[in-house]
């Protein structure tokens, strides 16, 4: 039996590059974003996430769908997988890293070796619509 994270996440894109957090205690950087909370829409659950992470306010009129992805979570038993469905959205507010979150950075693909496998499958197809370098 398969078990599958299901998460919302905020493709800020940037000079090439895509911003990535990463948490307290944690090695890897992955998209910000986070979990549903009971009977909230995906717009909802985002803004709320993105501004308890990052200290901004997502623009919920600008929320546009991007894509789905799929990936073996990072620290979890094989065959639990995170799906992480994603948004572009416009924000406004300074970002800073907050509750969980220890550092954010702009990751290219040359920074693979410090992404998460769900945020390696993101940038790739990031790459794919000539957004990341």
């Amino acid at each position: 039996m398969t078990k599958v994270i299901d998460k919302l996440a905020w493709f800020h894109v940037r000079d090439g590059k895509v911003l990535a957090v990463r948490s307290r205690g944690k090695e890897l950087f992955y998209l910000p974003g986070g979990k549903r909370e009971q009977d909230e829409s995906d717009e909802q659950a985002l803004v709320r996430e993105i501004k308890e992470e990052l200290a901004v306010d997502l623009h919920p009129s600008s929320i546009k769908y991007a894509e789905t992805f799929t990936a073996q979570a990072d620290g979890k038993a094989e065959g639990v997988s995170v799906q992480l469905t994603c948004y572009f959205a416009d924000f406004s507010g300074e970002m800073s890293p907050e509750a969980e979150i220890e550092e954010l950075k702009l990751v290219a693909m040359e920074d693979k070796s410090v992404c998460s496998l769900a945020l390696l499958v993101a940038m790739d197809w990031l790459v794919e619509q000539q957004l990341i370098g």
